[in-house]
């Protein structure tokens, strides 16, 4: 468990690096100038901040979807998606446990976004906050869900940790990051899904 931990550690801080120079190459070039990145607050409504925010987390996640399956891909998957999955039951130290194809990939997101939506400091900042915190989520080995959450609509739109932790048990289906939209549209949800859900979540809440 020791060595599993310590190789998430390394590998996702190498992957943090590289994708932290991907949005240096960005935001601090003179590429900058053509993108939608602004720094004045006033060029778009203080609302516009939230709604970029929610609006990038939907072209992420149909990217993360899309790009996750590519990796999987049987004559791709051996040469960069296997170093995520050497964790079978994850921790959230496996959040960016990439090998640099996969890290490239995935912080291509940021150049991406910043070409087609604009954005100012303040919602990239909560952008990239929000992307860490799913991914650790999703790599958490915990259900945090509220007792709630299965009998709301958001069930049956959002992920959870037990979403993501089918996917890398069972190695294939549950590809979305956010949402639960694209594996619904194309067929790729683990139809045990709700099932492993309900056991997880009844023996956590009887134990109480």
């Amino acid at each position: 468990m020791a060595a599993d931990i310590r190789r998430e550690i390394i590998n996702s801080v190498a992957a943090s690096f590289i994708m932290s120079v991907l949005i240096f190459i960005i935001l601090d070039t003179k590429l900058t100038k053509f993108t939608k990145f602004y720094t004045n607050i006033d060029d778009y409504s203080i609302w516009w901040l939230p709604l970029s925010v929610l609006l990038g987390a939907f072209i992420h996640d149909s990217y993360f979807y899309w790009l996750h399956r590519l990796l999987h891909h049987k004559r791709i998957f051996k040469h960069s998606h296997v170093i995520h999955h050497q964790s079978n039951n994850p921790s959230p130290f496996a959040s960016y446990s990439f090998n640099f194809i996969e890290a490239i990939g995935e912080g291509l997101i940021i150049p991406v976004l910043l070409f087609i939506v604009p954005f100012h400091l303040i919602s990239l900042y909560c952008f990239i906050v929000l992307g860490f915190i799913i991914n650790a989520y999703g790599h958490l080995g915990y259900e945090l869900a509220p007792k709630w959450f299965r009998t709301s609509f958001l069930f049956h739109v959002l992920n959870t940790s037990v979403y993501h932790n089918l996917h890398h048990s069972k190695f294939h289906g549950n590809f979305g990051l956010y949402f639960r939209f694209w594996d619904k549209i194309m067929g790729t949800e683990n139809p045990d899904y709700t099932k492993v859900y309900d056991k997880i979540q009844n023996e956590r809440f009887n134990n109480k």
